[in-house]
């Protein structure tokens, strides 16, 4: 399998050239074009119960897509996110990685996604009740609306509402007022997520509900 990911940062899309009997899987609308003979299937995402999972629980689709190059040379698809932006891939070996729902675009088939509890504090933080958790050996691709920046965190660290993309699974959130009741709110601020641990997070440099919240007095 080859991949790679072009006309980034802004418009980034992932280009797999799939080898004979190789498959990658990706997120439902990920597809923007594909080579006529490739087979594409529908499945439930981990299974039935555990699709519903990550649909309700981790903002993730019920289906994710198959497509496998069963024909005797290379085929490519193309997929890419619903928000303009940067795209990455990150390789596991092993360990895990957590993403705020929507970030996850496909993967390559040894990769396991689940969805595990991230707390009250990651709700009001608009982060998710729960977290979509990816984990195993391969490849994911992920990517968020704007430019991803990369933090290691040693302690504590404050990251604004809606702009944590990733981060690893030993990381603990919690949300505050960005300072006093009335700076908070007076300031536009209003509430930021506390990252507490030693790690890497991934956060981005525009969110969706800003932009809904800049558009909303001028439509």
């Amino acid at each position: 399998m080859n991949t790679s990911i072009e006309g980034g940062p802004v418009f980034s899309h992932i280009h797999v050239d799939l080898d004979p009997g190789e498959t990658i899987i990706a997120e439902a609308d990920a597809m923007a074009t594909m080579a006529a003979d490739l087979d594409m299937e529908a499945k439930f995402n981990g299974g039935f119960l555990p699709g519903l999972g990550k649909k309700f629980l981790g903002g993730e689709s019920l289906f994710v897509n198959h497509f496998t190059n069963n024909t005797q040379e290379p085929k490519r698809v193309t997929l890419v996110q619903g928000t303009p932006g940067e795209i990455r891939a990150v390789q596991l070996n092993g360990d895990s990685l957590c993403f705020q729902p929507g970030a996850y675009i496909c993967s390559t088939p040894d990769v396991k996604l689940g969805v595990k509890w991230a707390g009250i504090g990651s709700l009001i933080g608009r982060e998710g009740l729960f977290k979509l958790e990816a984990s195993g050996t391969g490849t994911v691709w992920y990517g968020a609306y704007g430019t991803l920046l990369d933090k290691e965190v040693n302690g504590e660290y404050i990251v604004d509402t809606s702009h944590l993309v990733a981060y690893e699974p030993q990381m603990k959130l919690k949300v505050q007022l960005a300072g006093g009741i009335f700076s908070s709110f007076l300031g536009g601020e209003g509430l930021v997520t506390r990252i507490e641990g030693t790690g890497r997070i991934v956060v981005q440099t525009r969110s969706i509900s800003g932009l809904a919240g800049w558009l909303n007095p001028r439509i």
